[in-house]
Order: structure tokens, then C-alpha cells, then sequence
């Protein structure tokens, strides 16, 4: 079995240089937002929001591919994370968006791919929820990916980064799966 790397980290989604991809948690329109979105748009410049026009509208649990226009990575793919309490089932939702961006990767032969905490911002999903459904997407879709060789969680503060990091302890015991 092929290990796959995954760790979380406390950053910046828009300065992870040594990443193939990156994940923006984007707006159905694909539009520049706040939070992720902003932060993504504001780095790669202008010519993301005009690729994305042309991909546009996407639904919860959808993941597309983008150029990574000015940021330093290959591509940046942008997943459509569920509304917490509307958008249902809620947690089947979120998984697809890590699995549809896992295999996304996957099939564009990207080894390396940083995700921010989908829907856990303006969504209101909440955070501990979030990483055990995420955690669980990625550990759930590593023996279906050939490329992807590194999986990054990038938080936003040390209260977030001690949740994720908690999850994935919780969920590499649970597996029984390298990490």
C-alpha cells in the first residue's frame, strides 16, 4: 500500500508554494468572497474570476478545476461546501467535497493538495463536525488515489489547527492507516 501523507497546518491556503493545488472553499458562482474565497482571488489576481465564469454555477459537494493564475501552485480547485442547516444531508455533502477534490487531483497526476476548513466560515458549519467528516472523506478516499501522495489541512487559527490535528489522530487510529 502506497502512503499518503497528511498533516495540518496553521496558514495562509493562498501561501502554500510547495502544493500542486489548492482547495478554495468557494460560492456557488465561483465569485471572489470573503474568508478562503477572498484570500485565493485576491493572490491569483484577476484571471481566476474570469476562468471561473466559464465553470460556474456549482453545487454543494462539487469540486472544479481552475488555473492557479498568480499563485504558486498548479491549480486550484474549488469545492462548493454545504450551507450547516440547509443544504442536507450536511455531512454527506462535505465529504464529497474532499473526495471530488481528492480525485480531481488525482486525475490531473497532481501529487500534493491543501485543503482549508470547508464550510466552517460564513457556512457555520461547525468546526468539530467538520474535521471528523473531513478526516474521514480523505482517509476514505486514499486507496482509490494513484497520484495524490500528500494531503495538507491548512487552518486559519491554533484553536482550528488543535481540532483538525484531533480528528486526524482520532481517525488514523480508527483506520488503521498510515498517515
Amino acid at each position: 500500500m502506497t502512503v499518503v501523507k497528511v498533516e495540518c497546518v496553521r496558514g495562509n491556503i493562498a501561501e502554500q508554494r510547495d502544493m500542486d493545488v489548492i482547495v478554495n472553499a468557494a460560492n456557488a458562482e465561483l465569485l471572489p468572497g470573503s474568508g478562503v474565497a477572498g484570500a485565493i482571488h485576491s493572490a491569483a489576481g484577476t484571471g481566476l474570476a474570469e476562468e471561473c465564469r466559464a465553470l460556474a454555477p456549482i453545487r454543494p459537494g462539487q469540486a472544479v478545476i481552475s488555473s492557479a493564475h498568480q499563485l504558486p501552485n498548479q491549480h486550484v480547485i474549488h469545492c462548493l461546501g454545504p450551507v450547516y442547516g440547509v443544504d442536507e444531508p450536511s455531512d454527506r455533502l462535505l465529504a464529497e467535497c474532499f473526495r471530488n477534490a481528492l480525485l480531481l487531483a488525482d486525475r490531473h497526476e497532481l501529487t500534493s493538495i491543501a485543503f482549508p476548513a470547508i464550510s466552517t466560515g460564513v457556512f457555520g458549519y461547525p468546526l468539530r463536525d467538520a474535521a471528523e467528516v473531513a478526516m474521514k472523506a480523505v482517509v476514505d478516499t486514499l486507496e482509490d488515489l494513484n497520484c495524490v501522495r500528500f494531503v495538507r489541512f491548512v487552518l486559519f487559527s491554533d484553536q482550528d489547527l488543535s481540532v483538525f490535528n484531533k480528528a486526524l489522530g482520532v481517525e488514523s487510529r480508527l483506520s488503521g492507516r498510515q498517515r
